[in-house]
């Protein structure tokens, strides 16, 4: 097994690690979710609270390793280091959201929202690195009927994307300095607006591409 996967999996047993060790030591009913202004405002079963993102991430991350395998358009190897780094982009993820939520339960109060947002930024920033190179596949990337249709319209858009997720990840940042509403607008809206682009990107291009042949 690759190192960035042997990483991960690390990453995810010194979480169950941490969650057997406090689940004696927590009470019965723990804080599970939180409102837009970084407020616990959803409780469930310390089992629930503890263990539902490790249980997550080893039930998702076989699954990551397995498409490339099973994608009948590209060859696994040619994949497979795209999905490496999403495999640890993810699991980093997951992991940073559980110390957050098990140490509100530990008793420390903080805007969980404005912390969780420079999170985002890299998430977005390192999935922008990954599109700029991941091949045409049926399981990962910006997957329209155009990109799917052309290598040249999948390239273009990829190269596009993997740029626009990277300034989403940057302004993402600008959310620390917010809070509520504002900073989760700054988070995500311009990822979102970023995929509609280059969905719309990815059809004239495509066009263009038809006209020209």
């Amino acid at each position: 097994m690759r190192k960035a996967v042997s990483i991960a999996f690390i990453i995810v047993l010194i979480q169950f690690i941490v969650a057997v060790y406090l689940y004696p030591s927590m009470p019965e009913v723990i804080a599970i979710h939180w409102n837009v202004h970084g407020e616990a405002d959803g409780y469930g079963s310390k089992l629930v609270g503890l263990f539902l993102i490790p249980v997550i991430e080893l039930v998702l991350i076989p699954l990551f390793l397995v498409l490339p395998r099973i994608d009948p358009k590209t060859s696994p190897d040619s994949l497979m280091g795209a999905y490496e780094w999403f495999i640890m982009i993810f699991t980093l993820y997951m992991a940073y959201v559980f110390s957050l939520s098990v140490a509100w339960n530990l008793g420390y109060r903080f805007d969980l929202l404005r912390l969780l947002v420079p999170m985002l930024g890299m998430m977005f920033i390192g999935i922008g690195e990954i599109l700029g190179k991941v091949e045409m596949n049926w399981f990962m990337g910006i997957r329209t009927p155009w990109t799917l249709s052309s290598q040249q319209v999948w390239d273009e858009t990829h190269r596009l994307g993997g740029k626009l997720f990277k300034i989403s990840g940057a302004l993402a940042f600008l959310g620390v300095f917010f809070s509520g509403w504002i900073a989760l607008l700054l988070a995500i809206a311009p990822v979102l607006l970023s995929g509609v682009y280059v969905t719309i990107y990815s059809y004239i291009s495509y066009k263009k591409e038809k006209v020209c042949v």
